[in-house]
C-alpha cells in the first residue's frame, strides 16, 4: 500500500533481509534471495521484537512501539501476535481504526477473514481511490464467503488510481488476463524505475490471485518475481510492507 497511508511508520532498511521461517520443503525454482539473506530477517526482527517489548514495558501506552513490534511480528510470520499489537494500537487510539490497513492484512494471514474484510471496508471510507484496498477486501471476502460472492461485491471506484492498479483491479473482475497486464506494462512509455514498480505490483497480485485459485506453481513463479524485484525490496514503507507480504506468502506455499 502506498506511503501516504502509513501511520506511525516503521521505516526499516530491508534491502537484503527476507526470511524463511514459516515452512520447510524444496522450492519449485531457485529462491530469489539467498539462504543467508532469508535467515538474517529472523535475527533482525527478533531483535526488534525484544527492543520494542522493552519500550512497551516502560510505557504500556506507547502506540508507536506496538506499531513497530506488530510489524516485526508480521515480518516474522507471527501473524496472531501482529494482530494483537495492531489491535492494541486501535484500543489506545481509536482514530487509527479506519486507516489501519496493516491490521487488515494481519487479520487475513491470521485466518480471521471476516474481520479482515471489515477492516478493508472501513478503510474505503478513509480512502475511496485506493484499489489495492479493494483487492484485499476481495481476497478476504473470497476466503470468508467464496470467490463468486466476493467478485459480485467488488468495491466500485469512480476516480483513477496509480498504475498499474487500474489494470490489476480488473483481474479480479475477470475483465483482463495476467498476460495482458504484463504486456501493457512492458509496452508503456515509461522509465525503468516506473516499469519495475508496476511489474512488482503486477507480479505480486497475479501471484496472490493464482494462490487464491489453488494454482500454487504459477503463484510461486509470480511471487518469486515480485520478491526478486529490487524496487519493491528497497521502496518506502507501504510498498516494502507489500514486498514482505509476497515473501511471506511464497513461504506459506512451500
Amino acid at each position: 500500500m502506498h506511503s501516504r497511508r502509513c501511520l506511525l511508520v516503521f521505516s526499516i532498511a530491508v534491502a537484503s533481509f527476507p526470511a524463511d521461517a514459516l515452512s520447510q520443503g524444496k522450492p519449485a525454482e531457485p529462491h530469489p534471495l539467498s539462504a543467508k539473506q532469508r535467515a538474517e530477517i529472523t535475527k533482525r526482527f527478533t531483535a526488534v521484537v525484544a527492543e520494542q517489548s522493552k519500550a512497551i514495558a516502560a510505557n504500556p501506552a506507547a502506540v508507536d512501539a506496538y506499531s513497530r513490534r506488530g510489524d516485526a511480528y508480521f515480518f516474522l510470520g507471527r501473524f496472531k501476535q501482529a494482530v494483537a499489537d495492531y489491535d492494541k494500537m486501535v484500543q489506545l487510539d481509536a482514530k487509527l481504526d479506519t486507516s489501519h490497513w496493516r491490521r487488515g492484512i494481519a487479520y487475513f494471514y491470521a485466518g480471521d477473514y471476516k474481520k479482515a474484510a471489515r477492516q478493508f471496508e472501513v478503510y474505503n471510507t478513509f480512502d475511496m481511490v485506493d484499489r489495492e484496498n479493494g483487492i484485499w477486501r476481495f481476497f478476504s471476502q473470497a476466503k470468508a464467503y467464496g470467490v463468486e460472492k466476493a467478485r459480485k461485491n467488488l468495491l466500485k471506484y469512480k476516480q483513477t488510481d496509480r498504475e498499474p492498479f487500474g489494470d490489476v483491479y480488473q483481474l479480479f473482475a475477470k475483465k483482463i488476463t495476467p498476460q495482458q497486464i504484463l504486456k501493457n506494462i512492458e509496452s508503456a512509455k515509461i522509465g525503468k524505475d516506473e516499469r519495475n514498480k508496476r511489474l512488482f505490483y503486477a507480479h505480486l497480485y497475479i501471484g496472490l490471485n493464482e494462490a487464491l485459485a489453488g494454482n500454487n506453481k504459477a503463484a510461486r513463479r509470480h511471487l518469486h518475481k515480485a520478491v526478486a524485484n529490487r524496487w519493491g525490496r528497497t521502496a518506502g514503507f507501504g510498498p516494502n510492507y507489500m514486498w514482505h507480504v509476497g515473501r511471506l506468502h511464497d513461504e506459506l506455499l512451500k
